[in-house]
């Protein structure tokens, strides 16, 4: 995963005589930037690949061993089989937002796990004091780093444009708007808005076998970071959205616990967010 590294893939590819080659890898956050953008901009056909699609299809290979030669083989008869779709790299505007987001959920567990160890000392006032200071520059840190996601979306009109109708939404605030911008990038690329709650992994996850049916909650398999930017702002909208609040009581009236509500919440506001 280097330019060198990536150099020799090309010219082995071309060395194949695959000019036109479909290339999938999995999603790996940043580390699989480089070499899908260089690829891309070598004009490949690129398609970077949800990890557990590669590991469903791995199960129904009756996969027993994992090497990485296997796994490349895998990956590439995946991409044969079931050509997936191709990717296209961010905007750089929208590129440089996704690591200001992703830099300030950082920020934050590190000031959490400062704030645990802190609590959890007892003994040595040398390494209280460390703690506290520690705390005080990542406060200052995340502080710096919502101005700069702000202001970042100040210099661009059409993100702007976006955070501006978000906020218009009872119950979704600046950040919340930033981090639905952030990770869901252009939504016209999806065909309609189940598509979109299935990518934040708040879609139902039924399971039935004959007359037996259980419902497992949600499906999970989508981005965390959304589903946790969400939490706080459907309880927000529970008391502050009017149409939301209604909604919320009746699902309360028809036996859904306060986690359901919650979810259900989450899920209405991707549908507002969507349209």
């Amino acid at each position: 995963n280097s330019k060198q590294g990536i150099n020799q893939l090309h010219h082995w590819l071309k060395k194949q005589g695959a000019k036109q080659a479909q290339v999938c890898l999995e999603a790996t956050g940043i580390y699989g930037d480089l070499v899908a953008e260089t690829l891309y901009s070598r004009k490949y056909l690129v398609s970077v690949v949800n990890p557990a699609r590669i590991k469903a299809y791995a199960d129904s290979q009756m996969r027993r061993n994992k090497t990485d030669a296997l796994d490349a083989a895998l990956i590439a008869d995946f991409c044969r089989t079931q050509q997936p779709d191709p990717w296209t790299p961010p905007p750089p505007e929208l590129k440089e937002l996704r690591a200001l987001i992703r830099h300030l959920d950082d920020l934050k567990q590190e000031k959490l796990r400062a704030a645990n160890r802190l609590e959890a000392q007892h003994n040595s006032q040398a390494v209280v004091q460390h703690l506290q200071a520690q705390m005080r520059l990542l406060e200052e840190q995340i502080q710096h780093t919502l101005q700069l996601i702000h202001d970042h979306i100040d210099r661009y009109p059409e993100l702007k444009r976006q955070r501006d109708l978000l906020d218009s939404i009872p119950g979704i605030g600046d950040l919340t708007a930033s981090y639905l911008i952030a990770e869901l990038g252009d939504v016209r690329r999806f065909q309609d808005v189940g598509e979109v709650v299935a990518f934040v992994g708040l879609n139902p996850c039924l399971h039935q076998s004959g007359k037996r049916k259980a419902n497992h909650g949600i499906s999970r398999m989508g981005r965390a970071a959304l589903r946790a930017a969400l939490y706080m702002p459907a309880i927000v909208a529970k008391r502050c959205n009017p149409r939301l609040a209604t909604w919320a009581s009746q699902l309360t009236q028809r036996g859904l616990t306060g986690k359901q509500v919650i979810v259900a919440l989450m899920r209405k506001l991707i549908h507002l967010a969507y349209g």
